[in-house]
């Protein structure tokens, strides 16, 4: 299997607070990886880093052949080739379903009009959302929202797609709703990469759990690892002492 992502003693601070403290981990193509841990352990900002959200200060990432902080990086393709999606939808408001998500269609991949409305119909079925292309985003529910904002990222159709705490936001019932999608996503092979709170739904979907914490791959295995973990700080942080 291919590596897609990669990352090599990646440091990031923030002033005098150290973020990352030399993170290494990979993603092989088609897999499904979970990254848990307390708040401020480093997962979202890895993952921004892996989109180039952030830079990093040491270290090395490689994301599907592009060298992050390599001179000859274009932002614009491997913004094509890694959807992300967060937990605020970023949704344009005067924009209706269809139109936020056929904007970057036409405007950064120069798509017809004509193929840019057959992507947003396919990526509004996958997320059971086609009746609502006209819609305004305020007259959606949460869940909708978000599951419009993971349609937009499709529709670019990326190599990998990040998923940073999608369901933060939302009630159960609304989280349900989103993490169905993000399961059909797995079941069709998508390259994934989670940062989660939902430990069920990580052992369900995930074929790599990777727990963070004080800025470090703390322990990585599969998904038996949240039901057998090997370090006393992951077992305290899943609460099976």
């Amino acid at each position: 299997m291919t590596t897609v992502v990669q990352l090599e003693n990646v440091h990031k601070r923030f002033g005098a607070n150290e973020v990352l403290r030399g993170v290494n981990f990979e993603v092989r193509k088609g897999e499904v990886v979970a990254i848990i841990g307390q708040s401020g352990s480093g997962k979202s900002t890895a993952l921004r880093c892996i989109n180039h959200l952030e830079t990093i200060d040491t270290g090395r990432i490689v994301v599907c052949g592009h060298e992050l902080g390599d001179a000859k990086l274009s932002l614009k393709q491997l913004r094509r080739d890694v959807g992300i999606v967060f937990q605020s939808y970023n949704l344009f408001p005067h924009l209706t379903v269809e139109q936020n998500i056929s904007l970057a269609l036409t405007h950064v991949r120069k798509l017809s009009k004509v193929d840019a409305k057959s992507l947003v119909d396919t990526v509004l079925n996958q997320v059971d959302l086609l009746m609502k292309a006209q819609s305004y985003p305020e007259q959606l529910s949460g869940g909708q929202q978000q599951r419009v904002a993971i349609a937009r990222a499709l529709a670019m159709q990326p190599q990998v797609m990040l998923f940073d705490e999608v369901t933060s936001a939302l009630d159960p019932q609304l989280t349900g709703e989103v993490l169905k999608v993000i399961e059909s996503l797995a079941a069709t092979g998508m390259t994934m990469i989670l940062v989660t709170h939902e430990m069920s739904f990580a052992q369900k979907v995930a074929s790599k759990i990777i727990y963070m914490r004080d800025g470090l791959v703390w322990e990585t295995g599969g998904p038996y690892i949240l039901a057998r973990p090997q370090t006393p700080e992951l077992k305290n942080f899943l609460g099976l002492n």
